[in-house]
């Protein structure tokens, strides 16, 4: 019976925050237009929006934790599901992905990822696509703020054990601006597919940033230690058991 109730609960909290989208995207529209303020206020309300609906309407509160960065930064961050995006988007003043290029056509988003010049990328090309990628962020490196790259390259579920990718390191490398790993454990409470929403406290945890110059290697494991270890025991304050097992 409590499932059921939960689960009813979570489809009206998922049409409602796939209506405030257009609804907050429209209603900015003249101002984003004409100023990336007004894109970046939109993109905020949503964010705000999202989770604050989250608190009342699924009984799932959002938290977050340590100290997002306001200066430019490379964010790393351990991603789980739409929910942590943002969360860890709207911590911060000035945030941008690199995103996988079909979202570029999504409406609505795509229009506003475009305008606070976010990355798109082709994961299906590799090697083409890291290049791309490292010339994009080159050609709008101009624009101050921080960018967030997963370093997994897409959602892992809680549990899973998937690798971290070159691009990271690389990118790392070429910007030469201190890292910010971040940890979340919102993946116990919003799976990567389905309609339930557990109740909780979704956390997203900003790290002890790591300092431009550390040689690659070291820098990626540093990485991965740090979100790894750190989203682990996010989980299990969750109440997660982590059980490692193969990519999903």
């Amino acid at each position: 019976m409590a499932y059921g109730v939960q689960w009813i609960r979570s489809l009206f909290f998922n049409i409602s925050m796939y209506l405030a989208m257009p609804v907050i995207g429209l209603i900015a529209l003249p101002w984003m237009l004409v100023s990336t303020n007004g894109a970046y206020w939109a993109c905020h309300a949503y964010c705000r929006w999202v989770q604050w609906s989250a608190g009342w309407m699924i009984g799932l509160k959002c938290e977050v934790r340590g100290t997002p960065p306001t200066g430019a930064a490379l964010v790393a961050a351990k991603h789980q599901s739409f929910l942590d995006i943002l969360m860890i988007f709207g911590a911060m003043p000035r945030g941008r992905f690199i995103m996988k290029k079909e979202l570029m056509w999504a409406p609505i988003l795509g229009l506003y990822a475009w305008r606070i010049k976010c990355v798109f990328v082709d994961r299906g090309k590799r090697g083409q696509a890291i290049a791309k990628m490292l010339a994009d962020v080159a050609a709008g490196n101009r624009t101050m703020g921080q960018l967030t790259i997963y370093p997994q390259g897409t959602r892992v579920s809680p549990g899973v054990v998937a690798p971290y990718k070159a691009g990271t390191g690389i990118l790392y490398e070429q910007l030469g601006q201190p890292c910010v790993p971040v940890a979340c454990n919102v993946g116990v409470f919003w799976p990567k597919r389905g309609v339930y929403r557990k109740p909780g406290t979704a956390v997203v945890e900003f790290l002890e940033p790591i300092p431009p110059g550390v040689r690659r290697v070291d820098f990626m494991k540093l990485l991965q230690d740090r979100v790894e270890s750190r989203s682990n025991a996010l989980m299990a304050e969750a109440g997660f058991v982590a059980l490692p097992k193969a990519k999903d």
